[in-house]
């Protein structure tokens, strides 16, 4: 009896890293991007950090408009969903990278990309913290209130005509007219790595969608037998992603506990003056 064919894990997170250089194609010459950034000298992992090459030079693509000089992205694959919690590591992560680099609040921004509305964050920053959210295009919403810019992509909610790449890491794709759109892509493109990991996902989530296209099944074919021997970083790292080393570990609880309260300007401080930061831990038990 032939055993069943072990498939490959879908690693959304090299897809979604891959997917962002897509779209942001026509600004290339300005971006400089950086996977799984880690900070520190052990692993405390931004997900995707972008930066501009040029500050003051203008993003026109409609996910990067909100860009500034250092751009941290926070992505959620389709079966997750960004919490109150993410939320606040990540802008733990935000300052941490600030202390590290002396870099000005202004200077920098926050990108939340996932496919599941986060209800609850939404309900808490509107209640909580006064904020506004804008709808600045199909799928992208600007946080406004915030002491540094935030916006949340919504990757099923983006246009196709605008975003087809990176709609379709979103889930399911909404039929054969998209399949097959993006296919006629793929084949001007399919020299190019990064292509090849977005589509070779694609291909897998909608495995039967593609298969009922009869003119699609060679290039399906040409997908699969690509191993993505490049990708050695498949998804999170979860032991890691909380990270190691205590001094992070006790600086990111110190700043969720400051945001919490509004203390903004404790933890810029903190985030400058170590003694100031090492009396901080203590008044926090931390």
């Amino acid at each position: 009896m032939k055993q069943k064919k072990q498939q490959r894990p879908l690693q959304w997170h090299p897809a979604f890293y891959a997917d962002l250089q897509i779209e942001l194609d026509s600004e290339k010459q300005n971006l400089i991007y950086e996977n799984e950034h880690q900070l520190g000298t052990k692993p405390l992992e931004i997900d995707v950090l972008i930066i501009k090459n040029k500050a003051e030079e203008p993003i026109f693509k409609n996910i990067g408009r909100i860009f500034q000089r250092y751009n941290i992205i926070e992505y959620k694959s389709p079966d997750d969903y960004v919490s109150i919690s993410d939320y606040y590591k990540v802008y733990a992560y935000v300052y941490l990278y600030k202390s590290e680099h002396n870099i000005p609040r202004r200077e920098m921004t926050i990108t939340f990309a996932c496919s599941r509305y986060p209800v609850k964050l939404m309900q808490y920053l509107r209640r909580e913290k006064a904020c506004e959210i804008c709808k600045m295009d199909d799928g992208i919403y600007h946080i406004i209130g915030t002491d540094i810019p935030v916006q949340l992509i919504l990757i099923h909610q983006l246009s196709r005509e605008k975003n087809l790449w990176l709609r379709s890491i979103g889930g399911k794709l909404s039929g054969w007219k998209e399949a097959e759109k993006l296919i006629r892509e793929y084949k001007e493109h399919k020299w190019d790595k990064r292509y090849r990991s977005v589509m070779d996902l694609i291909v897998r989530v909608n495995r039967e969608l593609f298969m009922e296209v009869k003119e699609m099944c060679q290039a399906l074919e040409e997908l699969m037998a690509d191993e993505m021997e490049a990708m050695k970083k498949s998804g999170w790292r979860e032991g890691e992603k909380y990270g190691r080393q205590k001094g992070m570990d006790r600086f990111i609880r110190l700043s969720i506990l400051l945001l919490k309260e509004n203390h903004q300007e404790q933890l810029l401080k903190a985030s400058e003056d170590e003694a100031y930061r090492e009396e901080l831990f203590k008044k926090y038990h931390i």
